[in-house]
């Protein structure tokens, strides 16, 4: 049987028996989005169980917006919600773009009309007490303390997509506020949380949190955003914060995929913009691939472009052995990041072996075997046993049922 899997803006063929193939269950997959900047619009007229969010406003109130600046076209994304509350007479000046803390550098801020170049800026900063409020206290005695500007805010929006997450199940919406724009010590902590376990019907602990959150802040009105393949979007949802569950059940229908068996060897692709790819959409197909494949199996991802090598790349080219880094991890002895948790864990379970335009001795130093060419990736799947292919693995979740 012949396979395509797509990466970046390539396509490499590859060659499995049929009786090889190991079988996927999954929805049928929703068609991308003609126009996704007029579905941000339409959704904030008629979002879910509320009515235009414009409604809700009055022209002398300061708007918040959480912004996931990871979404693709962000700006071109914003732009509606902008001018939305533009129509409510909300004077940009009044308005806040929030971003998280790992946000950098904000080329999207090209795509803002220029009638919005009062808008205020703000990187979250964590660490920076004077930029965090006290809200309250959580049913469990947690005391919650938020960016200062979302709790001083009248009107909170966020704009954020969904996906999988190892601390959250969900991430997006509501943890976008929480416990994305806490302070440090509660991030940290919470990273005890730390797992590769699917989420299932039940909300895990910090997302129960969140919706707890949430709903002390008081009403924050959500725009939810599905990406589909590449730097497709396929739906766009808005509405309050009770609405959070629709976004996660239309992330599930396009996104979660179930076998019967692990699989021998997994092979796994990133399409879309090279440019875009990151060592977090790496370690996320990683750990996607290594909840499904059997223990000492081979996990082959297939990139195009090279990923910026940040600090977290430093950090996983420190440690001789993933048995090493996973213990300096539980043991807050490194910075949390999820995107080493992700990564060492999939190298705990499986043999890596990555095809990027990362450099070979840095691939080699995090645990991964480098591939030169495409070519070799056949290699690594004929005679090798049961083979699954999982495209646009960063963003799949991949469970064993």
């Amino acid at each position: 049987m012949r396979i395509d899997v797509a990466y970046g803006r390539e396509v490499l063929p590859v060659e499995v028996p049929d009786h090889d193939v190991v079988p996927v269950r999954r929805q049928p997959p929703a068609a991308p989005l003609a126009d996704p900047v007029g579905a941000v619009r339409e959704a904030l007229e008629h979002p879910l169980d509320f009515p235009a969010l414009r409604q809700a406003l009055i022209p002398d109130d300061h708007v918040a917006i959480i912004l996931d600046d990871r979404l693709p076209n962000v700006g071109k994304l914003l732009m509606p919600v902008l001018e939305h509350l533009k129509e409510a007479h909300i004077a940009p000046a009044a308005i806040t773009i929030l971003c998280p803390p790992r946000s950098v550098e904000q080329p999207w801020l090209d795509d803002l009309a220029d009638e919005f170049e009062e808008t205020r800026l703000e990187v979250h900063d964590p660490d920076n007490r004077r930029h965090l409020s006290y809200l309250a206290s959580t049913r469990k005695g947690r005391r919650i303390y938020l960016n200062r500007t979302v709790v001083d805010a009248d009107q909170v929006v966020v704009l954020s997509g969904r996906a999988y997450d190892p601390v959250l199940g969900y991430s997006g919406a509501e943890t976008a506020i929480y416990p994305a724009l806490s302070d440090e010590a509660t991030r940290r902590e919470l990273f005890r949380h730390l797992t590769l376990d699917a989420p299932g019907s039940e909300p895990w602990p910090v997302r129960r949190e969140a919706a707890e959150v949430a709903w002390q802040l008081g009403a924050p009105f959500l725009v939810q955003i599905i990406e589909g393949t590449g730097t497709d979007v396929v739906h766009v949802l808005a509405g309050p914060v009770e609405n959070s569950d629709a976004g996660q059940r239309l992330l599930d229908a396009r996104w979660r995929v179930e076998i019967a068996e692990p699989a021998d060897v997994v092979l796994a692709g990133i399409s879309g913009d090279p440019e875009r790819l990151s060592l977090d959409d790496l370690a996320r197909a990683f750990a996607s691939a290594a909840r499904v494949v059997k223990s000492n199996g081979r996990i082959v991802l297939v990139t195009a472009g090279q990923p910026e090598l940040g600090p977290e790349a430093e950090i996983l080219r420190q440690y001789e052995n993933v048995a090493g880094l996973l213990y300096a991890l539980r043991q807050n002895k490194v910075p949390c990041s999820e995107t080493l948790f992700l990564w060492a864990s999939a190298a705990e379970q499986a043999n890596l072996y990555l095809l990027s335009g990362m450099p070979d001795e840095a691939a080699e130093d995090m645990f991964t075997i480098p591939l030169d060419s495409p070519g070799q990736v056949q290699r690594l799947l004929t005679g090798r046993g049961r083979c699954l292919v999982l495209p646009d693995a960063h963003k799949t979740m991949a469970v064993v049922k």
